[in-house]
């Protein structure tokens, strides 16, 4: 069991920033790795980012919708996880979801076991 916290996010005019967290908790096992995840209205959950969770691993990865704009970090204690946002458009607008799986990361879905409560961010034009 996993259990993630998330903080963050809000509403911002398009080009501004926002900085979503993630704060893992209660495993017996350390994950592996931590996912961001953006849900649109009326789309389904899309992968957006994540990072490897092992102590001496911080390899990232992004989807090319958000390379350079986004990035993934993990604090020094390094059971928290950052998602900082700059230059965002109205279409990164939906519920983020961060989430956690085992045996490396990975950009699907299914493949996470464990999911945040999920928090909004809105983007007006």
């Amino acid at each position: 069991q996993v259990r993630l916290h998330q903080s963050g996010g809000g509403s911002v005019q398009a080009g501004g920033s926002l900085r979503l967290s993630c704060t893992a908790s209660g495993f017996t096992h350390r994950p592996d790795c931590m996912g961001w995840f953006h849900q649109a209205p009326g789309k389904q959950r899309e992968w957006v980012a994540a990072i490897a969770f092992v102590p001496n691993d911080r390899s990232t990865l992004y989807a090319d919708s958000v390379k350079g704009r986004f990035t993934i970090s993990r604090d020094s204690a390094g059971d928290t996880v950052n998602l900082q946002m700059n230059s965002l458009k109205p279409e990164d607008t939906g519920m983020y979801f961060c989430a956690t799986r085992y045996f490396g990361c990975s950009t699907g879905l299914s493949a996470y076991n464990f999911w945040g409560q999920g928090t909004q961010v809105t983007v007006s034009t």
